[in-house]
Formats: structure tokens, sequence, C-alpha cells
């Protein structure tokens, strides 16, 4: 998996290739671009993004045609409320999106939209998204024209409350102020224990004469004037890498967070896995915001923006041409149509009035046969698989992988399901493969006696679902 995060004129990415110990053997990259790739989170020119995105892709080694897009919180619209603690799960996504339509400027049906719901103090608060899907259909042709396929997109401000996430005490109710402290530019956004608190992001230019204490302290002191209080302030970039907690907290008068005593303290699990050419230190502080989304990606299987089988409608659409017919030899030929079958009606009843003299035949001797398999209309290795690990087992998607592919099976990607508690173990077949569900039966019978079989959406990316369950062996 490649997480990929995209703002006006810079691209970072991390690249992720799962190992057979579980572990995750990382790449990444960066590069800065003097012209501008987006506008207001829009893309300026398709070509030239698929230019600069495939430059930062080819300078690693191993990488995957699969990308965890993360985009600035501009690209999106955004709303937040309060949800009544009575509300049904199933009416949450038509309370909010009754609240999107009157202060979306678009409506929210021609938006990829997902909502985030964070609890605490009896309270439920919802962050809901939403991406133009004009605006993501350019993003999405970008990355066609290099041969690369967006699975999931969120913005970069739920990757960066993913890193501190943790941290926050649910009877507590906190403002944060998360800043990435780069060169001579501090940028973030507000938070409080429910997610993301102003949508506009923070950005504050530091001169050389001037100290980024004293910049924050005045920016904290108009906070309060328009009623925002900050708590903590958490650190990042490397710029950060030079400042002590202490006396900074002291200068600004607001107790101060380096991400990097976070990470180790909250995280260290997913830092641990992220294995580094060389056995160098991962950079974390230059690529937090990817390393966020990495964390997100494992622990928020319900959010997504992109639902299996969404389909981004073309800027150009094609239409067939009109084909018109002579009426003369059209109506010729629906009477003589009507007349044949008018014969053939007569005819037919002639036959059943006709009597003939019944001849009783001896009965033939029925010999039992045997119906033959159908062989399938396709190869094994022709069909696109998704692998799903529901059973909870740290790699059993990637050891599943190897034994489809072992069986002659092509192309396969994994990824986790959307929870751990699957029992027995489930295939989603598209209908016209279904014949090869007894095959993979045979293929699998050392692991697995029997599996739950349904029909996959026809619009579904993937020919063939298996969701791994706990019966799997």
């Amino acid at each position: 998996m490649v997480y990929l995060y995209i703002e006006k004129n810079t691209i970072k990415l991390i690249s992720l290739k799962k190992t057979l110990i579980g572990q995750q053997e990382t790449s990444f990259s960066e590069k800065s671009y003097e012209a501008d790739l987006l506008k207001d989170g829009k893309v300026i020119n398709i070509d030239l993004l698929a230019s600069a995105v495939k430059e930062v892709v080819t300078s690693n080694p191993t990488i995957d045609n699969q990308v965890f897009l993360i985009l600035p919180q501009e690209a999106f619209l955004f709303i937040r409320a309060e949800v009544p603690s009575d509300i049904a799960p199933s009416a949450l996504t038509s309370f909010i999106k009754d609240k999107a339509r009157a202060s979306f400027p678009v409506d929210p049906d021609l938006c990829l939209t997902a909502p985030f719901v964070q609890e605490a103090n009896e309270q439920k608060v919802v962050s809901f998204f939403g991406l133009s899907k004009d605006v993501f259909n350019d993003y999405q042709q970008a990355f066609s024209l290099i041969d690369l396929k967006i699975t999931s997109v969120i913005p970069d401000s739920l990757a960066y409350f993913k890193l501190f996430e943790k941290t926050l005490r649910k009877e507590k109710r906190e403002t944060i102020l998360y800043g990435s402290y780069e060169k001579s530019q501090l940028s973030g956004y507000v938070f409080d224990t429910f997610g993301l608190l102003q949508e506009k992001k923070l950005i504050l230019e530091v001169k050389k004469e001037e100290k980024l204490e004293e910049i924050l302290k005045e920016e904290t002191e108009n906070m309060a004037e328009n009623k925002i209080k900050l708590n903590r302030i958490i650190l990042s970039g490397e710029a950060s890498e030079k400042i002590r907690q202490d006396t900074f907290t002291k200068a600004v008068g607001v107790w101060t967070n380096p991400l990097k005593r976070i990470i180790p303290n909250f995280y260290n699990e997913y830092l641990k896995i992220l294995v580094v050419d060389g056995k160098k230190p991962f950079p974390l502080l230059a690529f937090d915001v990817c390393f966020g989304a990495f964390i997100f990606h494992q622990e928020n299987h319900d959010f997504s923006l992109l639902k299996e089988g969404v389909k981004i409608s073309s800027k150009k659409s094609l239409s067939l041409p009109r084909i018109t017919l002579p009426k003369k030899p059209v109506l010729l030929f629906l009477g003589s149509f009507l007349l044949s079958f008018l014969i053939f009606i007569v005819i037919s009843n002639l036959r059943i009035n006709l009597k003939l003299p019944s001849i009783k035949r001896p009965e033939p001797t029925t010999i039992p046969t045997q119906t033959p398999t159908p062989t399938p209309s396709f190869k094994k290795e022709d069909l696109k698989i998704k692998i799903l690990n529901g059973s909870g087992t740290v790699g059993k998607a990637a050891d599943v992988k190897n034994i489809l592919k072992d069986k002659g099976y092509g192309e396969i990607i994994t990824g986790n399901a959307n929870n751990y508690n699957y029992e027995k173990t489930e295939v989603q077949i598209k209908k016209q493969f279904t014949q090869i569900s007894s095959t993979l039966k045979i293929d699998l019978k050392d692991y697995l006696s029997s599996f739950k079989e349904s029909i996959l959406d026809a619009t579904a990316t993937a020919d063939l679902i298996l969701i791994i369950g706990k019966d799997f062996k």
C-alpha cells in the first residue's frame, strides 16, 4: 500500500510492503515543485499532477499500485454536529445528510461522503466530510494515467488527529493545536476531544529574527479573545527536533508535547513494524501525515469515502448514434411476422383435435448418468481476487494469498475486513464466475471444510472477495 499526501506544491509518500513475519518493508520520498499542483484542494492540471506523482513514485524501488490518498482539508466540504444520544445508528446518515444539505454549497448526493463519530462524556459528535465527485474525478484521471488506483481517500486533518487521539482523556474536554514546524513556517489545525474544531488551516510565518514561541504566544492570546482557549500544543515537523519541551512550554504559556515523545508511548506497535532499508529510523517528523494515515487505515475500517462499487462519471460522455429505419420495410416485416404467427396457431389447434390411436411402447430402462461438472469458460489465473482478513490473526491474508498463488490464481490483493469477528469464512463471487466455487473448495480443502457463499455486486472491482474467518486453519 502507498500512503501518498498531496498539498499545494509538495508530495510526500511512504510505501509499505508486508513481509512474511508481519512487518512492513518501508520506503519513502518527498518532493516540492516550483509550480503549484493544487489550488484550494483542486487539481490545477491533470497531466502536471500525473507527471509529479510519477516522479515521486518511481523513486521507490518496491511500489504498489494501490494508493491511500491524503488530501488537504480544504479539498473537502465539512460540517460538525452533536448527535442526539437516542438516535439509532441507522438514522445517523440521514440525520447528518439533512444538515449537510443546509450547509454544503452542493448537494451531498453529488459528493463522496463519510461520517467520523467520536463519543466522550455521554456526548456524541459527528464530523461529516464530503468530496465533490467532480474534484475526485480529476485526481482519479491523473492517477489512471500512471496506472495507479486510489483505494481510499481522507483529509489530512484526520491523519493528524489519529497521531494524538490516544492521548486524549475522554473525561476532560481539551482544545489542541497540532502544528508541523518546517523551516520558517508552522502549519496545522485546531482540534478538540471530538476531532477537527476549525477546518481552516492555521499557517504562521516565522522570520529569521523571530522566535516560534513568541509567535505562538501571540496566536494563543488571539484565540483566547475569540473564546478558544488552548490546553495543549503538539509539535511535529523536522524543525521541531531542536525544541525543548520545558522551556518552550514556559515561553508560550501552553503545555507543549513534541510528537517524537507521543509516538513511542502510545503508537510504538505501529512504529515497530515499519522496517526501513539499512536499519535507519523511520523519519516520523517529516512524514507524520502519512504515518497518521497508516494508523487511521488500521483502526478505522468503517470510515470510507470510497464505497465498494463507486463509479465516478467522466466529464466526457459517449453517446451512440441514432439509427433510423425506413417505415415501409418495417411495416411489411411486422405484417408478415403476425401472419406467420396466426398460421402457426391454427395448425397447432388442428393437431390437438386430431385423435390418433395410442400405441403402448415398452418403457425404456433408465441408466443413471453422472452430470458432468461444467468446465468454466475462464481461467482462474484471470480472476481479480481480494482477500480480507476477518479472523483477527495478523498476517493471515498474506498467508492465504500465498496459498492461492501456489494453486495458480492470478491477481490478488489483500486487506482487512470491516471487523475481526468472522467465525466462518465467506466467499463473494460475481454471477458470471460462480463456476469457480467448486474449484476453490478443492483448492482450499486442506484449510477449510466449507465456506459461506454469496453473489458479489457486478460493479465491484474484484471478481471474487474472500473474507477469512476464524475457521480457516
